[in-house]
């Protein structure tokens, strides 16, 4: 049993049937990659796994407990993490103070922005996000307004306030969206690095086959709505069926 299991999920939009009986278990420590050609279904099966949409029929579970259904601070609290492909940061906060937001979450999901304020009386916080940032090489930037970032550095941020809240299944929605070669070979490298140091799960929905080839040890194809196939990336390179779902044709 993975992770994450999902069984049996069907998500219909009107006349459109955006996901069918899809079935997936994403095993723990493992890097998961969901691809598939435009209107496959990997952006609505994400929203299913966060619990940002219910599916009409199947389940989705998180070592065992129902993810369906949740508010996204539980899901947090559950050990879940997400990057959007747009980085969601607060852009009139430094960088430090980004990464500060995530430890003074309250129970009930709500940020104490205020809190802020009197940080230093936190034995340890500032250490903590100081350290994440480290980790993240941004370090040298942690006083800079978050805004002035580039988009890649934004990425790097966005990755340190996810990790600071020490999540085990960080889910990845084109994490290296609208980024130049050099700032996707460095969040390629990031991942790995964090992958490396921490008992982590990762589950990528990515349209850059480099990224993929990249990261992934495991690769589940959709296409339209429906896991296609689930393979090794040197299995799935050379797979007749991927190459008609992307291409229409098996012929290379």
């Amino acid at each position: 049993m993975g992770i994450l299991e999902v069984k049996n999920v069907n998500k219909r939009f009107g006349g459109l049937q955006a996901l069918k009986d899809v079935n997936l278990s994403i095993m723990e420590n493992t890097v998961h990659a969901i691809i598939g050609p435009n209107g496959a279904g990997k952006s609505t099966l994400l929203n299913v796994l966060v619990g940002k949409l219910i599916p009409d029929t199947g389940s989705v579970s998180f070592q065992g407990k129902s993810v369906l259904g949740c508010k996204p601070y539980e899901i947090n609290q559950m050990g879940i993490s997400r990057v959007f492909q747009t980085p969601e940061i607060y852009g009139d906060l430094s960088v430090l103070e980004n990464v500060l937001i995530p430890c003074f979450a309250h129970r009930d999901g709500a940020f104490r922005l205020h809190a802020l304020e009197t940080v230093e009386h936190e034995t340890g916080m500032i250490e903590m996000a100081e350290k994440m940032l480290l980790d993240v090489n941004m370090q040298d930037k942690k006083d800079m307004h978050a805004a002035s970032l580039s988009r890649g550095d934004k990425r790097r941020l966005e990755m340190a306030m996810c990790l600071v809240q020490e999540p085990k299944l960080l889910l990845l929605d084109e994490p290296t969206a609208g980024m130049a070669r050099a700032d996707t070979n460095n969040t390629i490298d990031l991942l790995k690095e964090i992958k490396a140091k921490r008992d982590i799960t990762m589950a990528i929905i990515e349209h850059d086959m480099h990224v993929v080839f990249s990261l992934a040890e495991r690769i589940t194809v959709l296409a339209q709505g429906t896991p296609l196939v689930e393979d090794t990336p040197e299995n799935i390179k050379g797979n007749p069926k991927v190459r008609e779902a992307y291409l229409g044709t098996a012929e290379v």
